[in-house]
């Protein structure tokens, strides 16, 4: 199938560039019905839609990569079209969700969604938010998965507004977090990880809001494992 949308021999080579970039774009339809969702207190559909969008992000870039997009439609940049689509379902539903759900005391509810929103612009917009070599820099803005997390978890909305106030911070320490799909250290363990960890999260969705415990916090070990492999190879990096 990858030879065949790569193939010079395309007959159509400009529609499959183009149906790989509606594909990225179809992101923001998702995210769009996870709002809706959300506005009426539908929290696990909502939660379903974001679901969706990661796994199209996920797939996208091996299918643009696939249909060789970049030489095809070199004027338009997918890039470009990525980051804001994932602004609005990394970052955008998720800090509607913390202030809807009231997942923090009120008084901080609109001051934490507007860290969450502001302190992810900055880092969308750095230039070495992906480096180079495939990292992503500062707090890579997992609000969804976060947002998710503290749903489920039942926590404190002190304690919410700790981790969320934390990670908010995170987001200008520039330390390299792995970019799984793409880092090659360790990459096929961390593959195989996430799918696992997918697989829980999945299991976690299915039973919301009421979850196993068990299921919880054997998902926070991919989590806890991703974190300890960023910062083994940040401090690698520095020779530390």
């Amino acid at each position: 199938m990858i030879r065949e949308l790569s193939s010079k021999n395309d007959s159509r080579p400009h529609l499959t560039a183009w149906l790989v970039h509606l594909y990225t774009a179809s992101g923001a339809l998702w995210a769009f019905l996870a709002l809706t969702r959300i506005y009426y207190d539908r929290y696990p559909d909502a939660f379903f839609w974001l679901f969706v969008t990661v796994f199209v992000d996920a797939t996208d870039g091996l299918l643009a990569r696939a249909a060789a997009v970049k030489e095809r439609l070199p004027w338009f940049n997918g890039s470009r079209l990525d980051d804001i689509v994932d602004y609005l379902t990394y970052v955008f539903v998720p800090a509607f969700f913390v202030w809807h759900a009231v997942l923090v005391p009120d008084r901080w509810a609109i001051p934490i969604a507007a860290g969450i929103l502001l302190s992810s612009a900055y880092g969308f917009s750095r230039e070495d938010a992906k480096t180079d070599d495939h990292f992503f820099t500062g707090f890579p803005s997992y609000w969804n998965v976060v947002a998710f997390y503290l749903y489920v978890a039942r926590w404190p909305q002190a304690v919410n507004a700790g981790i969320l106030l934390l990670l908010t911070a995170l987001v200008f320490v520039p330390i390299r977090y792995v970019y799984p799909s793409r880092t090659p250290v360790l990459q096929a363990p961390t593959l195989v990880l996430g799918v696992l960890w997918g697989v829980l999260m999945i299991a976690m969705l299915w039973q919301a809001p009421e979850v196993s415990r068990l299921i919880f916090w054997l998902s926070l070990l991919f989590p806890a494992y991703y974190v300890a492999l960023s910062l083994a190879l940040q401090a690698r990096r520095r020779g530390i």
